[in-house]
């Protein structure tokens, strides 16, 4: 490893869970890869999906739908997180789909669409019971206005608030609310190709939500949609695709009753070995990580010790440990501690862990 720490991608991984994925879905797949896929990379991990089979890509954010059409790819692509300052007429002219969240998106659109001469193509966006993005209490008034508007409806969403829990009714709720409102679509003669409403835990866990396409994100990925509810990564036959490595850039010995790190927060309980390891905060690692996460180097696990620095971290080898200088440790990965295994030491979620790895530590693709 010739960098002081890298996100090492497994592209054989991604292309595996895609093809997992869609074989129990058996629908047409769009690969979410918002947030620079998850933090996995945005062009080499689109591309791979593609190359996977899935048929559609999905983004938050514009600038990273026009990043893929300046990429060269071809694949429908929609992007669905656009304030009114997007530029509108740069997506219609690349051939980018459109959420349509509410009336003044409606609007910003047409006009757009009016200017360059080219009708848009949109996704109708209804709230169902997540009560952010969509459609809701404007709906009646929507289906007014977009009767006979000048654009290509092409698609129908919504998103659950509650897939990661099977068994919750709200999920039942949604599905009716969202079947009610496309029947009011189609009762004004608008009927749009693609319908989607699951997400990577109702792919895999609510097959009445699958309509004829699925947003797969974090399983897309390797991930849990919640290991709790749902299952770990192995339970589910997927597999992680980012595996986290860092160099160590020193190990000293110290003795018991040593305090570590800002705030001396945690003394050696014995004589020991610890490694400063060559990553902090602002590489992504959470500044809240407890002593239930580290690293894996020298043959074993090294637990954090002390709280996480901009730049660094540090560990507790133990006495007996083989470390040293300038070894690599793996800091997440198939050898060691999980991301769900961080995820759960800095009381958050494997989607924060992935996404949250900066752009400064270089992604390296096997």
């Amino acid at each position: 490893m010739t960098n002081r720490a890298e996100a090492v991608i497994n592209l054989s991984a991604i292309k595996s869970n895609v093809a997992t994925l869609k074989a129990k879905a058996g629908v047409d797949l769009m690969a979410v890869v918002k947030a620079d896929a998850y933090g996995h990379g945005l062009i080499p991990v689109a591309k791979c999906a593609i190359d996977a089979g899935a048929t559609w890509l999905g983004v938050a954010i514009l600038e990273e739908a026009i990043t893929l059409r300046e990429a060269g790819i071809k694949a429908p692509i929609i992007s669905w997180l656009t304030p009114p300052s997007s530029d509108f007429k740069k997506a219609i002219e690349l051939d980018i789909d459109l959420a349509i969240p509410s009336l003044k998106h409606l609007e910003l659109v047409l006009a757009a669409g009016k200017a360059l001469g080219k009708k848009p193509r949109v996704h109708i966006e209804v709230d169902t019971g997540m009560t952010r993005g969509g459609l809701l209490g404007e709906w009646p008034e929507f289906l007014i206005a977009i009767k006979g508007a000048d654009l290509e409806v092409v698609g129908f969403w919504s998103h659950f608030a509650r897939a990661d829990e099977p068994n919750e009714i709200a999920n039942q709720n949604q599905v009716s609310d969202f079947e009610s409102k496309l029947a009011e679509l189609q009762g004004i003669g608008i009927t749009p190709k693609y319908i989607h409403l699951a997400n990577s835990a109702a792919a895999l866990t609510n097959e009445g939500a699958h309509k004829n396409i699925i947003r797969l994100g974090i399983a897309m990925y390797g991930l849990s949609p919640d290991v709790t509810t749902l299952g770990t990564s192995l339970e589910l036959d997927l597999e992680p695709a980012m595996t986290l490595k860092a160099e160590i850039h020193l190990v000293k010995r110290v003795p018991a009753g040593s305090p570590v790190g800002y705030g001396g927060t945690q003394l050696t309980s014995s004589d020991t070995k610890l490694a400063i390891i060559a990553m902090g905060y602002s590489d992504g690692i959470p500044r809240n990580t407890s002593s239930t996460a580290g690293v894996f180097v020298a043959g074993r696990k090294a637990a954090i010790i002390g709280r996480v620095s901009m730049d660094q971290f540090i560990v507790d080898l133990g006495a007996d440990s083989n470390a040293v200088t300038g070894d690599i440790a793996e800091v997440f990965g198939p050898l060691g501690y999980s991301i769900d295994e961080w995820a759960a030491a800095s009381g958050t979620i494997n989607y924060e862990i992935v996404t949250r790895i900066a752009a400064r530590v270089p992604r390296i693709y096997a």
